[in-house]
């Protein structure tokens, strides 16, 4: 099956000739691969560039094993590039694997690839593009050691847009079966529910945690994949590491402390599998440091994790916008507003949460999610913190049902689940 994903395609070809190194991050199994090495490609070819002059490295293939020695990868690239006046494509997958766990421990210590690849860029006729599954070697390290030559193209899964245009059913039909299943591609090639649900416990069992136990050096994958659960159990509430802690040590699980809890969470973003949303004060413009959000980057991996359980469509729908979101490039926080309130006549002091804060170039939003809203109180619930908001920018509650968008009173937008995810106008 062949899904095209345009947006990224648009990414990808609107930074040839920038004379950096693409590198192009995500989780594994989410499409980076395809999207690089056919669609990419393909499109390279039908606009004049020869074959030859394409130059295909997957690093995680066994058959490629020896060129995860950077001089290998070197030898091989320089064998490659024939010709001084052609313009080259190098497409190197899952470039960590080229990367030392001598490298990857030792911050001091030179990557032999990111020295490599920057050679290659002086040439003058390579274009480089370098996918990797972990932020850390491949993302937030990457300006430093290219010198600001590295330029960052994250890929999600599937959004709730590709994933129903790209099968055949209702959108309705999507819905249900993209809240259980999720949006990695794969999951379409599939026939039936036992396999698609037999292959995402495979992945997680046999792919990321047996990444995040080799690629961090753990004894086990034991309390990384209990703490995984706890987190998937958590969607849409503030996480506190300290209490994750306790309830392990209350278990008998010796040496869980707050820091190796909060040290197996940060595992869990540069692999890609979590993404965190800080906690920001509205009315005092600032960071809350303690208790935030996580939120799979998949929610069929996470729903696989909780052997498919835990189906609270509320929360899913919740993970799947914020999803969306970042999808669009856009920075999203978790919004809390401090109010003081009286209430049968005594003053207190309460706080509001705003489920989405959203900034982008030119975009500022506050955005709610609710499933549905039933009666006068769960209104009046779900608008406390946006009518608690002291400034001017868009409102949104994002619903679920079947209704044309309408504006209360105060300004407050009330938008269809549905027409929000397949209508990026609408912020």
């Amino acid at each position: 099956m062949v899904i095209d994903r345009p947006e990224y395609m648009d990414r990808l070809i609107s930074k040839i000739g920038n004379g950096m190194i693409k590198v192009i991050t995500g989780i594994r199994r989410c499409g980076k691969s395809y999207l690089l090495f056919n669609l990419f490609s393909d499109y390279l070819l039908t606009h004049g560039t020869d074959e030859d002059c394409i130059i295909k490295i997957p690093l995680d293939d066994d058959d490629y094993s020896e060129l995860r020695n950077p001089d290998n990868l070197k030898d091989y690239i320089r064998q490659h590039m024939t010709a001084s006046d052609k313009q080259y494509f190098i497409f190197i997958d899952e470039a960590q694997f080229a990367i030392s766990k001598e490298e990857m421990a030792d911050k001091d210590k030179p990557i032999r690839l990111y020295g490599i690849l920057s050679g290659l860029l002086r040439k003058g006729n390579a274009e480089i593009y370098i996918t990797g599954s972990n932020s850390k070697f491949l993302s937030s390290d990457i300006r430093t050691e290219f010198r600001d030559r590295g330029d960052d193209i994250y890929i999600a899964p599937l959004s709730f847009s590709e994933y129903y245009h790209a099968s055949s059913l209702d959108k309705y039909d999507a819905w249900r079966e993209y809240i259980f299943f999720g949006g990695l591609p794969h999951v379409l090639e599939e026939r039936g529910d036992i396999n698609k649900m037999n292959y995402l416990k495979s992945l997680n069992k046999k792919t990321y945690l047996a990444d995040l136990v080799e690629r961090n050096a753990l004894k086990t994958d034991s309390r990384i994949e209990e703490l995984m659960k706890v987190l998937a159990s958590s969607i849409g509430s503030p996480v506190n590491p300290k209490r994750i802690s306790d309830t392990f040590i209350s278990n008998k699980e010796k040496g869980i402390t707050e820091p190796t809890i909060k040290k197996y969470i940060g595992y869990l973003e540069e692999a890609f599998i979590v993404s965190k949303s800080e906690r920001y004060d509205v009315k005092g413009r600032r960071y809350i440091s303690s208790q935030n959000k996580y939120y799979y980057t998949d929610v069929g991996l996470r729903n696989a994790l909780l052997n498919f359980r835990q189906q609270e469509e509320s929360h899913i729908m919740e993970n799947v916008i914020f999803n969306e979101l970042i999808g669009r490039g856009l920075s999203v926080d978790t919004g809390v507003v401090v109010k003081d309130v009286t209430i049968e006549g005594k003053h207190e002091r309460r706080q509001f949460e705003v489920d989405f804060v959203v900034n982008g170039p030119n975009t500022k939003v506050y955005i709610q999610s609710a499933l549905a809203i039933t009666d006068d109180k769960k209104m009046q619930q779900e608008l406390a913190s946006l009518n608690s908001i002291p400034d001017s920018f868009k409102k949104i509650v994002v619903t679920g049902g079947n209704y044309k968008p309408w504006q209360n009173e105060q300004g407050i937008q009330f938008v269809p689940l549905f027409d929000f995810l397949l209508n990026k106008s609408m912020l």
